[in-house]
């Protein structure tokens, strides 16, 4: 995404309708884009300063707007499920992800998780994400190329139950049916006091997760879950939007520690133990 104020050859565009239907294009010189409402002609896109109103042949009217990344991940093509932006947000910072970041990811899917990591570890980060469908890793690849962010990104199709080719990974996010059978392998790619993450639906998943972090000494371990509710921008009759987005997946954190077998540290790992020690919590 570019921070030019005009739009170029080459940019991912989004134009913005009637009752806020849009379309993600990459303008192109000499292309044209249809749509139900009429031909807009990328030349005539090309060189307007982005919030420009625009018009197609039958004249309707769009707004030209350079796409955030929330955006790009709802428009992504998919076949799957994908993590939705109000979780991946939360994920990002929870984990400490950021430009320099080198991350681990299982279970590649659309590639939503994966465009998004990306985005964040900018130029010099590095994302690698295991998948073992070649159908859904060339789907995810085709999403990253096309809005220029597959270079920071290695895909590896292979089954995790043999492990992580990595090591001393800053943060490894998993996306899989059932994480609790991989947290040996996970513990193995992370750096001491990395960072794990994972999203699954259910409470019988938390449960087995739960015991599977426990047993593979995880600490800091957090469950949580992101409820979002829009509200009517109308100044006179503000209220909330008829539709929420309520329960996508249940999220879990956690820590890679190295415990002490020293007495001295017994009572910290009981708090550890019992969940009640949180670095996130304000305590005494």
């Amino acid at each position: 995404m570019t921070s030019s104020p005009i739009a170029r050859a080459g940019d991912l565009a989004q134009l913005v309708g009637l009752r806020h239907k849009h379309f993600i294009v990459t303008l192109q010189e000499g292309f044209e884009f249809h749509t139900h409402r009429g031909i807009l002609q990328h030349n005539d896109l090309i060189g307007k300063p982005w919030g420009s109103q625009v018009f197609s042949h039958m004249g309707s009217p769009f707004f030209l707007l350079q796409p955030s990344l929330a955006d790009l991940l709802i428009d992504i093509p998919r076949n799957t499920q994908i993590i939705y932006p109000k979780d991946i947000g939360f994920i990002l910072i929870t984990m400490g992800i950021g430009p320099g970041s080198r991350v681990l990811e299982a279970g590649t899917g659309s590639g939503s998780m994966t465009t998004a990591l990306a985005f964040v570890v900018a130029e010099h980060g590095q994302v690698i994400s295991y998948e073992q469908r070649p159908e859904m890793q060339k789907l995810a690849r085709k999403n990253l190329d096309r809005i220029g962010l597959a270079s920071r990104v290695d895909f590896k199709l292979r089954n995790i139950q043999e492990g992580f080719d990595e090591t001393n990974v800053d943060a490894l996010f998993l996306d899989v049916t059932n994480p609790y059978d991989y947290i040996p392998q996970v513990r193995a790619a992370l750096k001491p006091g990395g960072y794990f993450g994972c999203l699954v639906p259910t409470f019988n998943q938390v449960e087995e997760l739960l015991y599977a972090l426990r047993r593979n000494n995880f600490a800091f371990v957090e469950v949580c879950e992101i409820l979002l509710r829009y509200y009517k921008p109308e100044p006179a009759r503000i209220r909330p939007t008829d539709r929420m987005v309520a329960h996508t997946g249940f999220l879990i954190f956690g820590r890679r520690i190295e415990p002490s077998t020293d007495e001295r540290a017994k009572a910290l790992l009981d708090e550890v133990a019992a969940g009640l020690a949180s670095p996130t919590e304000e305590t005494e």
